[in-house]
């Protein structure tokens, strides 16, 4: 493995730095989210600067880079702004990768040109009341009609579906299915007669908003199939590695900006007539914060170079999500310390990170569900 960063690369970056400096300054960062204002007006310009046609082959128009580039991308968005990372992901992800791992070629003709050009946004309408870590317990059902299906039930906690484009739907197709068996994947158009929607009240990720959505009859056309029809639990696995690829890069990047906050308030702040980094105490503290930063990122570059060459990596996805997400926990927890006062007051970024970072442990697939598939992948 190389880990040296290529001039594309290096450029790619520049380009990040460019952009968040302009659009999303910390003060901005800090205005959205004190009130709550998504970045889905961003997407147009994330767009023209070429983001999302990282994540395309160049036969659909991409810029031919692989998933070392994507992370690279993921990872600083993240240290300047999780709400823009959280939006690019949406679209790499959830969009992007599950259209060209299942989409059909109409499907891909259709809407790889809106996502790559940042026109479209497509959000993964999964979790359920009763099912989350269990997703095979889905009970979503998607009854056949003439021309496609009826859709019928309930899911919850589903991000930015206010603000997407489609909801790609995970239903059972197969009438008493059970288990992974009988679901399939269908793409809604988020306007459909018979979708109603509940924005639900969360203490973090203000900038990206979630909804509990009922389902009553909303038509989908046979030609929305995503995938096989009953295969959808495999296709949503593949969906699933993907986005938490995305997260483990993303949040590595929010904790590098939370030991940089800490380091420079320990170089900053006096007491007793000195810096409070030259505390042994705070000293160790800090460095076992970037320690654990450090690790992060390697374990997500190993992740990203296994993506790249098309190798099987269903552990080290999981055990990039979990050392991820429970590095960024540690490092807020440990910044707020620091900082004490400063960390805890509204404005201070380092709240944010903390108040955010507590999602990402179970967002998307537990800490100790991921655990499970970790072991099993161990052949436990």
């Amino acid at each position: 493995m190389d880990f040296s960063i290529t001039d594309t690369q290096r450029a790619i970056l520049e380009t990040v730095d460019r952009f968040c400096a302009q659009h999303l300054p910390q003060a901005e960062v800090r205005r959205r989210d004190a009130r709550h204002i998504p970045p889905y007006d961003l997407l147009p310009a994330m767009g023209d600067a070429g983001f999302f046609r990282l994540a395309l082959p160049e036969s659909h128009g991409g810029l031919g880079e692989d998933f070392s580039s994507v992370a690279l991308v993921q990872e600083r968005l993240g240290r300047h702004a999780y709400m823009a990372a959280s939006i690019f992901n949406r679209v790499v992800g959830f969009g992007i990768s599950s259209v060209l791992g299942y989409g059909s070629d109409a499907q891909k003709e259709a809407l790889l040109p809106g996502l790559a050009e940042g026109r479209l946004l497509i959000a993964l309408a999964l979790t359920e009341p009763q099912a989350g870590s269990d997703a095979a317990a889905l009970a979503t059902r998607a009854e056949r009609v003439e021309g496609g299906w009826r859709l019928f039930g309930r899911k919850t906690w589903i991000s930015d579906a206010e603000g997407a484009d489609f909801l790609l739907v995970a239903a059972r197709t197969t009438p008493g299915s059970t288990g992974a068996e009988g679901i399939s994947m269908l793409l809604l158009p988020r306007g459909t007669t018979g979708i109603a929607m509940t924005k639900l009240e969360k203490i973090g990720n203000n900038c990206m908003p979630s909804f509990d959505i009922g389902f009553d009859g909303a038509f989908v056309p046979e030609a929305n199939l995503m995938g096989q029809e009953g295969r959808g639990f495999r296709h949503l696995l593949s969906t699933l590695a993907a986005s938490r690829a995305s997260m483990a890069a993303t949040v590595t990047g929010c904790a590098q900006a939370a030991v940089d906050a800490a380091l420079a308030h320990a170089k900053d702040r006096v007491q007793f007539g000195r810096p409070i980094g030259a505390n042994q105490a705070l000293r160790h503290r800090l460095a076992d914060m970037q320690m654990r930063v450090d690790q992060s990122r390697l374990t997500v570059r190993h992740l990203a170079w296994l993506i790249a060459t098309d190798q099987t990596c269903r552990r080290e996805a999981a055990q990039a999500k979990v050392i991820a997400t429970e590095c960024l926990q540690y490092v807020t927890h440990h910044g707020m310390q620091i900082m004490a006062s400063a960390g805890y007051a509204a404005d201070s970024d380092m709240q944010r990170y903390w108040r955010d970072a507590r999602l990402y442990t179970f967002g998307e697939g537990t800490s100790e569900i991921l655990r499970d598939v970790i072991a099993r992948e161990m052949g436990l």
